[in-house]
């Protein structure tokens, strides 16, 4: 199986559901909602799945793009995927492992812009976005994306967090965070 991004480029992804590719519709819409914040920013990339958001944020020209995700197999893809979509002066990591684990390593390092796409069912969404809010992940101006259906999650408020805006794409749902004030 294949995604397209900017640019027809095409990525690979695991064959199989050991992930979930956001869905072309999404994944041009949250673009769109984040037109002209994409070009140098510091882009998270959560449960990364393919890496097809932080391809297409380094294909938008973010400056910097790190993607955690549990899978091995879908982190090799990733890497695949982000190398050859990213220019010379462009950072990118894949950190393999447990998401919550990881977000409170990268305490000290802000981002503008936060995607967050885990399996529906996880139970990752309350412990992540605390984290995000607890080591201050979040850039003053920055904004978190959470995919998510209302069968299995429904969001709520996280101290440090507020709700910006909330958008539907079929049943899919896509929240928004901003930091509180």
């Amino acid at each position: 199986m294949a995604v397209r991004i900017s640019g027809h480029r095409q990525l690979k992804t695991l064959p199989g559901k050991e992930t979930r590719p956001t869905s072309a519709r999404v994944r041009e819409a949250i673009f769109n909602i984040w037109q002209g914040t994409i070009e140098g920013c510091r882009w998270l990339d959560l449960c990364a799945g393919s890496g097809s958001m932080g391809a297409e944020a380094l294909c938008q020209g973010a400056s910097v793009v790190i993607g955690i995700e549990l899978s091995s197999r879908a982190c090799r893809i990733i890497e695949g995927n982000w190398q050859r979509v990213a220019a010379g002066d462009q950072q990118w990591q894949v950190l393999r492992g447990d998401v919550v684990q990881w977000l409170p390593k990268l305490s000290g390092q802000q981002f503008d812009r936060i995607y967050f796409d885990p399996p529906y069912s996880s139970g990752l969404y309350q412990p992540v976005l605390e984290a995000i809010a607890t080591h201050k992940l979040l850039d003053s101006g920055g904004e978190i994306a959470v995919e998510h259906n209302l069968q299995t999650w429904k969001p709520l408020q996280i101290f440090g967090l507020q709700i910006h805006r909330q958008k539907a794409y079929g049943s899919t749902f896509v929240t928004f965070y901003t930091n509180a004030t």
